[in-house]
């Protein structure tokens, strides 16, 4: 006679949150999803970097991009969504949603448990230090990892993107960022008359 466990059609195992509420064990948080929040405006190679070495450690990658209120942005948030999805089109682990509010409701909406975080240097670390602690404190079941930038992409941000651009060739704007992105920053930031091709002043 089959045991209880083998018969066919059996409910699946239930397991018991902290609230003592019981869940079918499939809809546990997974720890094999990881996901990478930010404004993204735009992905540079840096992020890119973080999201290609996360998708080897994780099954899934999902890149939320949100809206930062204390910035102004240089892409839409749709624009930014679609380059994003045409930066990773090459890496099948990751998919890209947008969002808006907390990033650890975003987290547990995928029924997640890890928050990936990307640092570029020394002066990232208080920040995000104080960030981890408030999402612990907002959700203590996600978890925050941090994958530090390589060296060579430590110094990109968008601010950096905004200033060389009228002064940099293509070439020398991938050198920081994806390829869509460079036609991308072309159409939002025309280089001045004259200095198309030339090379930048900051590189």
């Amino acid at each position: 006679m089959p045991t209880e466990s083998t018969q066919s059609g059996s409910s699946p195992p239930k397991i018991v949150d902290r609230t003592g509420s019981a869940e079918p064990a499939n809809r546990r948080q997974d720890a094999q999803t990881a996901v990478y929040t930010g404004s993204f405006d735009p992905i540079t190679l840096g992020h890119l970097d973080v999201i290609q070495r996360a998708s080897t450690i994780f099954g899934t990658v999902i890149v939320g991009v949100g809206i930062n209120p204390d910035k102004n942005p240089l892409f839409t948030l749709g624009e930014r969504v679609e380059l994003v999805r045409q930066s990773v089109a090459h890496l099948p682990r990751v998919r890209v949603e947008h969002f808006d509010g907390l990033a650890v409701s975003f987290v547990r909406r995928h029924a997640a448990r890890v928050l990936l975080r990307g640092m570029r240097s020394l002066t990232d670390i208080e920040a995000e230090f104080t960030m981890s602690l408030a999402n612990r404190k907002l959700d203590p079941d996600v978890e925050t990892v941090f994958l530090m930038a390589d060296s060579q992409y430590s110094h990109v941000s968008s601010s950096l993107l905004k200033q060389i651009t009228p002064l940099a060739n293509d070439d020398a704007l991938a050198q920081f960022v994806p390829a869509p992105v460079v036609t991308a920053l072309r159409q939002k930031l025309q280089p001045a008359t004259g200095n198309e091709g030339a090379s930048p002043r900051v590189v």
